[in-house]
């Protein structure tokens, strides 16, 4: 019995080592999320679109390129919603503003609070595929069977590679708990 008294302890200050260094890895990955937000905003990564002043762009149009961009709408399965793109595919020139609109619908007895994720793919595109205006910068209320078109406004970068010619906006809906 001295023996394993005497191992707990020896064990005691190396199990709160341990402890205070998960916890401190716990921290520190979650102080690191802002910074990754901010990173993927700027690179693109994980398919974020940017997001711009309609005051910053600089009204250069490349009419000689033409891309197609398709609209893509998704719930997530815990949102009793209806919602989708009134527009499938849209060509646009790099540089100039276009809008198109969602529908989303409460399909709910009760309001019910959502926010949309938007991303864009490929990859490389989402660099050059800035919104200045989007349903998404908010949480949405909708009161119970509450319907209504959201737009979103966005320029296509004239610098978008020339390999790229097709750019896919989708927005998934998450029900957002008070």
């Amino acid at each position: 019995m001295n023996r394993l008294s005497h191992m707990e302890k020896s064990n005691g200050p190396l199990v709160r080592r341990l402890l205070l260094l998960t916890v401190a890895m716990f921290g520190f990955g979650y102080a690191l999320v802002p910074l990754y937000d901010a990173f993927c905003e700027i690179t693109g990564l994980n398919g974020r679109p940017g997001v711009v002043q309609a005051e910053a762009l600089s009204g250069e149009v490349d009419q000689t390129r033409e891309i197609t961009v398709q609209f893509l709408g998704n719930i997530n399965s815990s949102l009793p919603w209806e919602f989708y793109p009134l527009e499938k595919t849209m060509k646009v020139h790099p540089g100039q503003v276009y809008e198109t609109e969602f529908f989303a619908k409460n399909l709910a007895s009760h309001p019910l609070v959502g926010q949309a994720v938007p991303s864009v793919a490929p990859a490389e595109a989402s660099k050059y595929f800035n919104k200045t205006e989007c349903f998404c910068f908010t949480r949405q209320l909708f009161a119970a069977g509450e319907g209504r078109n959201m737009p979103v406004r966005f320029v296509v970068g004239t610098s978008l590679p020339k390999n790229v010619s097709t750019i896919t906006l989708a927005y998934t809906f998450f029900k957002v708990d008070s």
